[in-house]
């Protein structure tokens, strides 16, 4: 009889987290989900903050709800720690990465190490919330002062539940003080940019051995020990990237949710000040690759849109948007500007009128606006992709919560000219899974699990319908505004 076991994923995002159960057996791969709870971050007096209590509540009712599990994982956003004293106590709620305290910060790290030699050296793309920024920001606060250790989110709550240290590569190397190159800390850069290392846990690798959960968390969540943790691949996009259910062909991916991830799986990281200027980034992904990706602000655009309005029924709204005209008016779906949260739909307005374009008057036609210049950023950051690397795709795969939004996979398939493969949804978390099982020999290497994904989850192709001279004209007016 084949053998199965059970893999509990904890799969964090920005507005909401939950934990999934991966039933993983040679040639099955099936995924429940156990318990879904809301990810609200709160505004103090002094910033935006997360919530990482109810997070860590949210995750010890998951297991509860999970039952008996063969091992655990988790995964989350990146750049985001919590710092903790002498006794290993919390100090302060982490900081959210939306936070304004990273204002002007980059320009002060440049001040010492110019931009270029920054990603010289790690290879990562600017963004003002990068964990190097959060660092500097809080340099001569009392918090910092006080730390004796730095975890970002995931290796934080692996530790309440195991009581054991480590900060895994994955998320590490979204940090900007992580050599892609040797897959180790950039200690000659921390050491420049007055960034004491020593507030890291020691490095992990996904499949390494995170731990047992402790027995409290045994008692609270009604399971019989021994219950391993597993370090996976922490960073929901390096797990996401490890989902894609791709062959041997030659691949570009999507990570879709409230960031759109665009980009390659690469076998060596592209340093060049070509791929600096175009602001792609070199992450560390499973077994040696690099995710070469560009960061394009993604659903939040929709998503807030839809909290400003009052949380239409989507459905609808996208039937609605698909007979709008296409291409009628565009945004820069990279632009900084519509970083922040509030007054989503104004702000979408205003670049239209700003670049002289037709302003969208109803829910309508600001959704097939989005969902227009996403495809555009898609097509833009594929095409930017195979250009910096020299690799050429075949295909484009979609995974993430944008999967089921048939819309925006169409318009993608059509803006990049490529056949978009879409599927699965909840790639993290099968992601997450896979790299427990094969921790414990169910699966084998990368090529395998993607297989396994292949046979045993949904898909849906979109092929591309002609216009191409469209989507070039309006790149070109984006480009002009």
């Amino acid at each position: 009889m084949s053998t199965v076991k059970s893999y509990a994923a904890v799969d964090l995002g920005a507005s909401s987290g939950r934990v999934m159960v991966g039933r993983v057996g040679p040639d099955s791969l099936e995924l429940t989900e156990v318990h879904r709870f809301p990810n609200r971050p709160v505004r103090v007096p002094e910033g935006l903050r997360w919530d990482v209590l109810g997070l860590y509540a949210g995750v010890l009712d998951g297991l509860k709800a999970a039952g008996a599990v063969d091992s655990v994982g988790i995964d989350s956003w990146a750049v985001d720690y919590g710092l903790l004293d002498a006794d290993g106590a919390l100090l302060g709620n982490p900081v959210h990465y939306r936070d304004g305290r990273t204002d002007g910060i980059a320009e002060k790290v440049w001040a010492t190490v110019p931009a270029e030699e920054l990603y010289a050296a790690t290879g990562l793309q600017y963004a003002p919330f990068n964990t190097l920024y959060q660092l500097t920001a809080a340099r001569g606060s009392a918090q910092l002062a006080r730390a004796e250790r730095l975890l970002l989110i995931p290796d934080l709550l692996t530790y309440w539940l195991t009581g054991e240290q480590g900060t895994e590569l994955t998320n590490a190397s979204t940090t900007q003080l992580v050599d892609p190159r040797t897959r180790d800390w950039a200690h000659g850069l921390a050491e420049r940019l007055g960034i004491d290392l020593s507030l890291f846990a020691p490095l992990r690798r996904p499949g390494d051995a995170a731990g047992v959960l402790r027995p409290e968390v045994l008692e609270e969540t009604g399971l019989t020990g021994p219950v391993p943790v597993t370090a996976v691949g922490s960073h929901d996009t390096a797990s996401a990237v490890a989902a894609v259910p791709a062959g041997g062909e030659r691949f570009a991916y999507i990570c879709t949710g409230t960031w759109s991830l665009a980009g390659l799986e690469l076998d060596a990281p592209v340093l060049t000040e070509e791929s600096r200027a175009a602001n792609f980034t070199n992450e560390l992904g499973l077994d040696g690759t690099v995710r070469y990706l560009r960061n394009i602000m993604g659903l939040w655009l929709l998503q807030e849109c839809l909290r400003a309005w009052g949380q239409p029924d989507l459905g609808a709204l996208l039937l609605d948007a698909g007979k709008v005209p296409a291409l009628r008016s565009v945004v820069d779906a990279g632009d900084a500007a519509f970083l922040a949260p509030g007054r989503m739909p104004e702000r979408i307005a205003e670049a239209c009128r700003e670049s002289g374009q037709p302003v969208p008057a109803t829910p309508a036609e600001t959704t097939r606006c989005i969902l227009d210049s996403l495809a555009l950023a898609h097509r833009r950051a594929v095409a930017d992709a195979q250009r910096l690397s020299g690799q050429s795709v075949d295909v484009v795969h979609i995974v993430g919560g944008g999967t089921r939004n048939a819309l925006l996979c169409q318009l993608t398939a059509d803006a990049c000219g490529l056949p978009v493969v879409s599927g699965p949804t909840e790639a993290a978390a099968l992601g997450n899974v896979l790299v427990q099982a094969r921790a414990h020999g169910l699966v084998g290497d990368l090529a395998g699990m993607r297989r396994l994904l292949t046979r045993t989850q949904l898909l849906t192709r979109y092929e591309p319908r002609g216009a191409a001279q469209r989507w070039q004209a309006a790149q070109a007016r984006l480009a002009r505004g």
